[in-house]
């Protein structure tokens, strides 16, 4: 007994010890430069963080978005901005297109639908954009929410990566894929291969990372890690739940 306990124990720290240094070799580091902004800062942007509970996606103003694609002259985020012209924020996820397009609630997960997705190579990828007006808050009432201030470099940063996820036609636009989930919604065409090693709260991470927030890749595989990286390192925590 008492070897068999030397053992698990060994085991155990041996196991800790991989785990840590994981975490340590995929970690993406922050950019003090970047991130947290100066609080007299000018042009600072605050974007939103919603948690659906096994997605993640990211809120930005509507108009900070299209300012900054007009000066960065991206062309497929200009075409979106303009077709939610009428709403004053955008949500946008980006994940694998069969899950995405069915499957709108973990309820609804199917377990050879997870599998497929996760470790079948070669999985298409889709982004799905929400017209929101009012509060954000509101809007996505039961979701835990985290606003994050960036600083006008890292919405600079951050409108870059969102640009190189898009497909994009001769024209430069983005191509539209149908209808999205909910109220004013439309899925893209969609860079990108979804699998267990780039989920879609991967890239969620790296555009906070984008940023300047530091992120864990292996904690940003599930929401909730993702959250407690947020709070652990940026110290950032979501607003209360509005029911």
């Amino acid at each position: 007994m008492r070897r068999f306990a030397l053992r698990l124990a060994a085991w155990t720290a041996i196991a800790a010890l991989l785990i840590v240094a994981a975490l340590a070799w995929t970690d993406l580091p922050g950019d003090p430069n970047l991130y947290p902004p100066a609080p007299d800062a000018p042009d600072r942007s605050t974007i939103f963080l919603v948690d659906y509970g096994f997605h993640t996606g990211i809120v930005l103003a509507r108009a900070d978005l299209a300012q900054a694609a007009h000066d960065g002259d991206h062309t497929a985020l200009i075409s979106v901005t303009r077709r939610f012209g009428a709403y004053s924020f955008l949500e946008i996820g980006w994940g694998d297109e069969d899950l995405y397009r069915k499957v709108p609630r973990i309820s609804d997960l199917h377990v050879d639908q997870a599998l497929r997705a996760l470790f079948m190579p070669g999985n298409h990828a889709i982004l799905h954009v929400v017209g929101v007006n009012g509060s954000v808050q509101a809007f996505f009432a039961g979701a835990p929410i985290v606003p994050i201030v960036i600083s006008h470099e890292g919405l600079r940063r951050v409108t870059a990566r969102l640009e190189a996820s898009f497909v994009r036609d001769a024209d430069g636009r983005a191509i539209e894929a149908g209808p999205g989930l909910f109220g004013p919604s439309l899925f893209y065409r969609a860079n990108g291969k979804f699998s267990i090693v780039s989920v879609c709260n991967h890239w969620t991470g790296r555009l906070l990372n984008a940023a300047g927030l530091p992120i864990s890749p292996i904690l940003a595989t599930l929401p909730a890690g993702l959250l407690m990286d947020l709070g652990w390192r940026s110290k950032l925590t979501p607003m209360a739940v509005r029911r």
